[in-house]
């Protein structure tokens, strides 16, 4: 008889936005009369850049001709990309990646689920709490992360690094060791950085203990304050502690489109063994590339007219993060991010419970946002809402809070 992976069997309940999901399906089948705006899940709604959708229509046009057909992708990506992402993301901020440390993927998202795949299964993990749940979730799928201690709310093995209002968000160096160290900054959920001298000192403790920083920077397009690091690489010791994963989605509305890349030195090392030869070993084996039309798109991204305009969709977003922003303080809430990354992060009024007042905002508001406690149990009592929606519907939720 076949057997299952019963490490899937201890995940509670279903993915956190899988549960939004079934929760606003069931409000609308009850309410079709009621319209419901979504600042929720983080996707964003403007459409492509101008410059974006012109490669992508010269990249279909070039797969229509036997001389110009693209079949599988080099196992890196295309170099035309990573030479890209080399001079734009790396080399313009004075840090050194070459592009064989470069690995082009389908997103930071699968990026991040799969990179477990390379470490060994008594790895224990320390997360920022909250914190993105595919981390955990990942790591739960494994087998790394013990059991779900459902009273608590968390995994036993894990190691979380409390991040709340009393402490500015910033994580404290644990006392246990952790192996693994994830690290998302810009913060998602809350909105929230390090700057330079905090997440030096990360770094410093990464390499003074042998353990190894997975650093997400999703949402670094979104930096608006000087001191915040685009990438860890600009902290000195990173290539030999440290992994970076980046993503299209939100810096250039990728998400449905999908690509990313993760970038590992091969400076890093696990004793003698290379990582970076290891994460290349596993992306050949298990993926087969980003597809040729969708890494042409990725390379017009950074074109002198790629970067203008998704600079002007970024500003979009943050105009709409400084509204939520000024509006619910206006309202009376405390309210944290906003200012480097698209995410507002609140915390509730009167004490409520993370879930009691997403359903307030559902029922009587007829607004989706993501309650705290999904994203760890330092989540609790807090409540994100995303900056990606219309700024006409995203004003006209503002106006439906307000009058709760």
């Amino acid at each position: 008889m076949f057997k299952i992976n019963d490490n899937y069997l201890k995940l509670p309940g279903s993915y956190l936005f899988s549960t939004i999901a079934k929760k606003v399906a069931a409000y609308r089948e009850a309410n079709p009369d009621k319209e419901i705006i979504s600042l929720g899940i983080g996707d964003v709604t403007q459409p492509l850049a101008p410059a974006v959708i012109d490669a992508l229509h010269s990249a279909v046009e070039e797969m229509a001709h036997a001389e110009t057909f693209h079949g599988y992708a080099p196992d890196l990506g295309y170099e035309f990309l990573r030479r890209a992402i080399v001079e734009n993301d790396y080399k313009a901020r004075g840090v050194d990646i070459a592009l064989d440390e470069i690995f082009v993927s389908d997103g930071a998202k699968s990026d991040s689920g799969n990179i477990v795949d390379i470490f060994a299964k008594d790895n224990t993990i320390a997360v920022t709490d909250p914190v993105y749940p595919v981390y955990v979730d990942s790591n739960a799928m494994s087998g790394r992360n013990g059991e779900y201690l459902t009273d608590k709310e968390c995994w036993s093995n894990v190691i979380y690094m409390p991040c709340t209002a009393e402490n500015d968000f910033v994580p404290e160096l644990p006392e246990q060791t952790p192996d693994i160290i994830y690290i998302c900054c810009p913060n998602n959920p809350t909105g929230t950085t390090l700057n330079k001298e905090q997440l030096q000192k990360w770094v410093d403790y990464a390499n003074e203990h042998k353990s190894v920083i997975i650093y997400d920077a999703a949402y670094e397009a979104y930096i608006s304050e000087e001191n915040v690091p685009h990438s860890i690489f600009e902290c000195d010791g990173a290539r030999t502690c440290a992994i970076e994963m980046r993503s299209f989605s939100k810096n250039a509305g990728f998400t449905g489109t999908r690509l990313g890349f993760t970038v590992i030195s091969k400076e890093l090392k696990c004793g003698d063994v290379s990582v970076n030869s290891l994460w290349a070993r596993r992306h050949g084996t298990k993926f087969n590339g980003a597809p040729y039309i969708i890494q042409k798109a990725g390379e017009a991204v950074y074109s002198e007219a790629g970067k203008a305009q998704t600079k002007e969709q970024i500003a979009y977003y943050m105009e709409n993060a400084r509204n939520i922003r000024d509006e619910l303080a206006g309202m009376g809430y405390a309210v944290f991010g906003g200012v480097n990354a698209p995410y507002i992060w609140l915390q509730t009024p009167e004490g409520m419970k993370s879930w009691e007042f997403f359903d307030l905002l559902l029922e009587r508001a007829n607004v989706v946002g993501t309650p705290g406690s999904g994203f760890g149990p330092s989540g609790e009592g807090y409540f994100r809402l995303t900056a990606f929606g219309s700024a006409e519907n995203t004003q006209k939720a503002l106006e439906r809070i307000r009058s709760l």
